[in-house]
């Protein structure tokens, strides 16, 4: 899967903007998802890479590699 080789970084949402996990994509400006588990953002952000990535491509644009080969999280 070619979206495996993006960095994700993982962050908790604070409670009071209503908690669980925010996912995102550096190398793919605006890419992100979330959850309410650091699993379930991994999870969803992997569609949102797919979704970016497709709607790049749709636009001519050109999708930036991945700069880095690994996850990680709080």
């Amino acid at each position: 899967m070619p979206n495996a080789d993006y960095r994700v970084v993982v962050e908790p949402i604070p409670a009071e903007d209503g908690g669980g996990f925010l996912a995102v994509v550096p190398d793919l400006p605006g890419c992100m998802s979330d959850g309410e588990t650091q699993a379930e953002a991994l999870q969803n952000v992997q569609k949102a890479i797919i979704d970016w990535i497709g709607h790049a491509q749709s636009e001519g644009q050109t999708v930036p590699p991945p700069s880095r080969h690994f996850h990680y999280g709080v």
